[in-house]
């Protein structure tokens, strides 16, 4: 059966949902079981706890962000969930704090450089928007979008605010093999998220994963809106080939993505063999 959505962001990062109300949508969807996977935080997993649903179920989570260097050197961005970790092991708490720091940093700097090519936005908007999360891109983009400036967070992130683009502040990110022993370290399972999405797909080749099997990544997230039917039959051989879990998931963002929760799922038996090898328990309703 396919009733799990294991990869889902409320506004503790860079969705609109609180928890309660991301897990209200959950069960309105037919869910039984959703992954919470803010990036890079743990902040919504108390109030996870508190509202799941009877009969739901959550496995707490985060999406890592990491990078990898491709052939010519350059650092590439790769999205690492990871499920049912040790969110205080000191490894994670002394990184996340880090991304904290840098993150509050990069925000205020795109925000001045729009400010400063005329834009008419300001940070106390944009922190305002990123309530108690960390204050990243798509709470600046709907600074711009409540000013005027564009229409969607999609259009901010293919112009104004894209990477390289003329407003682009570099963040160093945690590499892609850290991050899986990071996880591992704290007990939790590493899964790569969208594998077949924008930068990732050219340098995710199999002999690459098979070398971060090494490392202790435990499964790829093969059904996504981003793949296309080539990309999910590819990773799906891939997955068999090096014996890797197979994950589905929405990537769920509430009203920041046109994406509806419980889009794209992952098989409950999945489910089961992440929940048997996690340090932590879910949170049950």
């Amino acid at each position: 059966m396919l009733t799990a959505d294991l990869h889902t962001h409320t506004r503790f990062s860079d969705g609109t949902d609180t928890p309660e109300e991301l897990l209200t949508a959950a069960r309105g969807a037919g869910l039984t079981t959703v992954g919470l996977t803010d990036h890079d935080t743990a902040a919504g997993w108390d109030q996870a706890a508190e509202h799941v649903p009877a009969g739901m179920r959550v496995l707490p989570g985060a999406e890592f962000s990491t990078k990898h260097p491709g052939p010519d050197g350059a650092l590439v961005s790769v999205h690492l969930l990871g499920y049912l970790f040790d969110r205080q092991h000191p490894r994670i708490t002394a990184e996340w704090q880090r991304i904290v720091d840098e993150r509050t940093s990069r925000g205020a700097r795109i925000v001045e450089s729009l400010v400063d090519a005329g834009y008419p936005i300001n940070i106390d908007d944009v922190r305002e928007k990123a309530g108690r999360g960390n204050i990243g891109r798509p709470h600046i983009a709907r600074a711009l979008i409540d000013a005027g400036v564009i229409g969607t967070v999609g259009e901010a992130f293919d112009g104004l605010l894209e990477d390289g683009g003329p407003h682009h502040v570099s963040l160093r990110s945690t590499s892609l093999i850290g991050g899986i022993e990071m996880i591992v370290a704290a007990g939790g399972v590493p899964v790569i998220a969208h594998p077949r999405a924008r930068g990732a797909a050219a340098i995710l080749t199999g002999p690459v994963l098979e070398s971060l099997v090494e490392a202790g990544l435990a499964g790829l997230e093969v059904r996504h809106p981003d793949h296309d039917d080539a990309a999910r039959a590819e990773l799906v051989g891939i997955a068999t080939d090096l014996d890797l879990l197979q994950t589905g998931a929405s990537d769920y963002h509430g009203g920041n993505k046109t994406l509806r929760i419980g889009q794209e799922r992952t098989d409950d038996d999945v489910v089961e063999q992440i929940i048997e090898r996690g340090a932590t328990a879910p949170f049950v309703g």
